[in-house]
C-alpha cells in the first residue's frame, strides 16, 4: 500500500482540530476527514467516524494494525508540518 497523495485543509478556527486530511491510496482510493488533532502529547491523527445511535463514535475506516496507523500518521503529520511552515512564505508573498 502507497499513500500516493496527501491534501491538506487547514481548520481557521481556534481548537484541538488543526486540519482535516484526505489521503489517497495507490492513486485508487480515497479516505477523506482524517482529522489532525493537537493532544496532550502532540499531534495525532483521528480516522473518520460517525455517531452510532448509543451515542459513541465508531470509525468508518481504519488501519487494521499499528504498524500501518503509525506509517500514515507520520506521512500526514510531515505533510501538515510541510504545509504550516509553508505559510508564512504565501503569506508574505501575497504583500
Amino acid at each position: 500500500m502507497n499513500i500516493t497523495d496527501v491534501r491538506v485543509r487547514k481548520v481557521a478556527k481556534e481548537g484541538k482540530m488543526k486540519a482535516v486530511v484526505s489521503i489517497t491510496i495507490d492513486d485508487e482510493f480515497v479516505v477523506h476527514d482524517i482529522k489532525v488533532i493537537e493532544g496532550e502529547k502532540g499531534l495525532f491523527i483521528a480516522m473518520p467516524s460517525r455517531k452510532a445511535t448509543d451515542g459513541e463514535y465508531r470509525d468508518i475506516a481504519h488501519p487494521i494494525n499499528s504498524a500501518t496507523r503509525d506509517r500514515i500518521q507520520t506521512i500526514i503529520l510531515d505533510k501538515f508540518q510541510e504545509v504550516m511552515d509553508a505559510e508564512p512564505e504565501e503569506a508574505a508573498e501575497a504583500e
